[in-house]
């Protein structure tokens, strides 16, 4: 199944999780420093990276959505969709909250508010797995045309799908 949201060729909403995921990441690497070592300056870090992540998750989930809703009903992939969405929504959820309690005094934050970025990482494996398995396990988003000699996404051969004949008598 190919995706429905494209740019140059190419899905958009993969493009796009890369940097919410990264950047919140480094946000909850940057908690467990300033838990270990006391420093405010771990502390604000990890609220910007927070910050910036959440922007790109807000960017990002409305081209999954998109694309979700253009799998065929009553289908594997349709429902696995459906919880990965469901997931990453309380990824950003749960990194909003760790957020909203930093926002006061970001440099000095409660414990509960890494404890809700822990909680955002902890769901974000579970919500990137799902993801992995709609792409890599049932092929959704990418293009119908996909196999190994495929011509660039960005040729006008791109659309007609190569074959080529591996079994020989």
């Amino acid at each position: 199944m190919e995706s429905r949201a494209k740019l140059f060729g190419h899905a958009i909403h993969p493009i796009l999780i890369v940097f919410p995921l990264g950047l919140l990441a480094t946000g909850v690497v940057f908690d467990i420093v300033y838990l270990i070592m006391d420093d405010p300056m771990f502390a604000l870090v990890s609220f910007w990276m927070i910050t910036a992540g959440l922007i790109g998750g807000v960017l990002a989930a409305p081209f999954g959505w998109w694309d979700w809703a253009h799998i065929p009903n009553a289908t594997r992939a349709r429902a696995i969709g459906l919880v990965h969405g469901l997931t990453n929504t309380l990824v950003l959820v749960a990194f909003f909250v760790s957020w909203w309690m930093r926002y006061s005094f970001p440099a000095r934050p409660d414990i509960s508010a890494s404890i809700f970025s822990f909680i955002g990482a902890a769901l974000a494996l579970v919500g990137g797995w799902l993801g992995g398995e709609l792409v890599e396990r049932l092929g959704v988003g990418v293009d119908d045309g996909a196999n190994l000699d495929a011509p660039s996404s960005l040729s006008a051969s791109s659309t007609q799908p190569t074959r080529i004949n591996i079994h020989k008598v």
